[in-house]
């Protein structure tokens, strides 16, 4: 991952909705990914997670290039033209629609979060090819049949074909009580035959203690942050048949080139195609 800007104050004042002094996980995602649209208090939570744990930006990163290698192999060996991206985040151009869309120009996708300020660039710089279609729904995980009956998604996705719905590092803001695996298993239930679903999600399974000081601190900050087992984010994928290399740790999904410590990355990453 690109180094973050420690001190440069973001390009725009806070959009209506926003208040710059509640940290929020996209923008503290964007400051690790060296972006200009966090505050203060998402630079001041990144910065106390990065110290129990300096690889986080590399972390971030390796999400990034698993989208790209996911989008990549779902369209051109699952056949997929379609995505449901939940939990989206600040835009990281290649957004997961251009990768698709390079290779499959006629590709629609619909993009979901809750945060204004995603919002705020999602409807400036996820423009479509001309071909396909790109759109953005503000809407929240924690109310699936919400998502699936937006009028936007329902113009831009046919439900009764198949889907590539990605959950990238968004179940680690759910906590237990919120039962996330019952919400991802209403969004599999929703999805036709041929669907695939790719998930990545933080673990302490390969340093516990490091990665439990980060989750304290933004727990300390108010936020939700849950690591997970390995056995905990196989429940995500049910019944659904995990594609090849099976649940492993995000770098070394696929990767383009060999890699010499994959578990340095702390997450998981696993693909899986609804029978």
């Amino acid at each position: 991952m690109t180094q973050g800007n420690e001190t440069s104050p973001p390009a725009e004042p806070a959009p209506p909705g926003v208040n710059p002094d509640v940290p929020h996980s996209a923008r503290i995602y964007d400051y690790w990914l060296g972006g200009k649209d966090n505050f203060a208090a998402d630079r001041q939570v990144g910065d106390a997670m990065v110290k129990a744990i300096p690889e986080l930006r590399a972390m971030a990163a390796e999400n990034r290039k698993f989208v790209h290698r996911a989008a990549r192999d779902l369209v051109t060996e699952q056949g997929l033209r379609q995505f449901l991206d939940i939990g989206t985040g600040i835009p990281t151009r290649p957004n997961l629609h251009e990768i698709a869309q390079r290779l499959a120009p006629e590709t629609r996708v619909v993009y979901v979060d809750n945060d204004p300020i995603v919002l705020v660039h999602a409807r400036a710089l996820m423009v479509s090819s001309e071909q396909g279609r790109s759109e953005y729904i503000a809407a929240d995980i924690r109310r699936p049949a919400s998502i699936l009956s937006e009028k936007a998604l329902l113009e831009t996705l046919d439900l009764t074909q198949p889907v590539g719905l990605t959950l990238i590092a968004i179940l680690m803001l759910l906590s237990d009580q919120d039962d996330p695996w019952a919400l991802v298993a209403e969004l599999r239930d929703a999805m036709p035959s041929g669907s695939v679903l790719a998930i990545t999600h933080p673990t302490a399974d390969f340093n516990p203690e490091a990665v439990g000081e980060a989750v304290a601190s933004a727990r300390s900050a108010g936020m939700t942050l849950v690591a997970r087992t390995k056995d905990e984010v196989a429940r995500f994928f049910g019944d659904w048949e995990l594609l090849s290399p099976g649940i492993v740790p995000t770098s070394a999904w696929r990767p383009d080139a060999p890699v010499d410590n994959p578990e340095a990355t702390y997450y998981w990453a696993g693909v899986a195609r609804k029978p």
